[in-house]
């Protein structure tokens, strides 16, 4: 390729036009010293690095592992060319640095270190390398935590994705539940909503769960259930939940028919699902009315308000919660569960089956 004689070859063709995985292979030998030339490698440098800068984050299936092994090769075996064009006494390998920096190159943007010291460990096949590549990891890791977050974390914070960290941070010691609420008016419904008020509270707010509120005898509010953001729209779309009475259905006489099934309510993969602005209500559905009992969880995740926020975040992070409601704290104690109440005690009839009780156990 741009070759004048039989005998000669472009160093610039071979990284450019050969596969990332040969590339990286010719980077990384040993005994090649002078196979390719620094103004080759600082032009694929220059343009690789800049490709992968305009081409991270879009809708492509494509990694940021593989081109990074090859931006931080390309630079490793510039640095490689330096040491061996000043220090001509020392046996020294460009393949060598190829290799550190390709692993301080990843070290440095996506902060893995145990895995990615042994896939370079065996991607060398060389034990030699091991403290080398530990000590290259270790620098970029540290020097990159200084500046900013991790290449995955920043691309999580761009698209709005809540991504949490494996810990808690240290403020959040001091901080209860309530204090991360904010003072914001709680986004809610009554049992039996109206349909324009379903519109109204949809469209204006984003929110994906909203608790659901009755009231007792007394006129004392009480949450009953969380309902979803993508069940509402899937029963204003049907339309077949409409009811003209305000009251809820149970205390009209009768059950509640099912009329969906549970496909209904999954979101497509392929698509978004579906949207507010996606459904035509007449003025006569807006005067409607729905009963939400049928389709909310009525026994979502609560806590206390007093509650500390490093404990809210360890909830959130085990069980992978998306909402948690937050309550006063006066309560009333129905009873306790230990570990031994959740076994289940096996009986002489294979179909019945009944939790042990602690008052005819030892205590706990």
């Amino acid at each position: 390729f741009f070759c004048s004689k039989d005998n000669e070859y472009n160093d610039l063709a071979t990284i450019f036009f050969n596969t990332q995985d040969d590339a990286i292979r010719n980077l990384f030998s040993a005994k090649t010293i002078n196979e390719y030339s620094s103004q080759s490698l600082l032009t694929f440098l220059v343009m690789f690095y800049a490709l992968a800068v305009v081409t991270f984050g879009t809708a492509v299936p494509a990694g940021q592992f593989v081109p990074g092994i090859m931006i931080g090769s390309t630079y490793g075996r510039l640095v490689g060319m330096f040491v061996v064009k000043y220090y001509r006494k020392l046996n020294i390998e460009e393949g060598t640095y190829a290799l550190l920096g390709a692993a301080s190159f990843l070290g440095g943007s996506m902060r893995i270190t145990v895995s990615l010291c042994v896939i370079m460990v065996e991607i060398s096949n060389n034990l030699k390398f091991l403290p080398l590549i530990m000590l290259v990891l270790l620098i970029s890791k540290a020097v990159g935590d200084a500046f900013n977050e991790g290449i995955y974390e920043e691309q999580a914070q761009l698209r709005g994705i809540p991504l949490l960290e494996s810990r808690p941070k240290y403020e959040m010691r001091n901080m209860t539940a309530k204090e991360a609420c904010g003072s914001g008016r709680v986004v809610s419904f009554p049992r039996v909503v109206k349909v324009s008020d379903v519109v109204s509270i949809l469209r204006s707010n984003k929110h994906n769960g909203f608790p659901v509120i009755d009231h007792t005898r007394s006129g004392e509010p009480l949450v009953i259930g969380l309902v979803l953001r993508s069940h509402l729209l899937v029963i204003l779309q049907s339309k077949v939940d409409f009811q003209h009475s305000p009251l809820p259905s149970d205390s009209r006489g009768g059950g509640r028919s099912i009329r969906h099934d549970s496909g209904e309510f999954a979101k497509p993969v392929s698509s978004k699902g579906i949207c507010i602005d996606d459904i035509n209500l007449s003025s006569d559905d807006l005067e409607m009315y729905i009963d939400l009992a049928p389709f909310l969880n009525p026994s979502p995740y609560i806590v206390p308000e007093d509650m500390s926020l490093t404990k809210v975040y360890n909830l959130f992070r085990q069980l992978g919660l998306r909402h948690l409601f937050v309550v006063p704290r006066p309560s009333r104690v129905l009873g306790l569960i230990t570990r031994k109440d959740l076994l289940i005690e096996d009986k002489e009839n294979v179909n019945t089956l009944e939790l042990q009780s602690t008052s005819n156990r030892a205590s706990v």
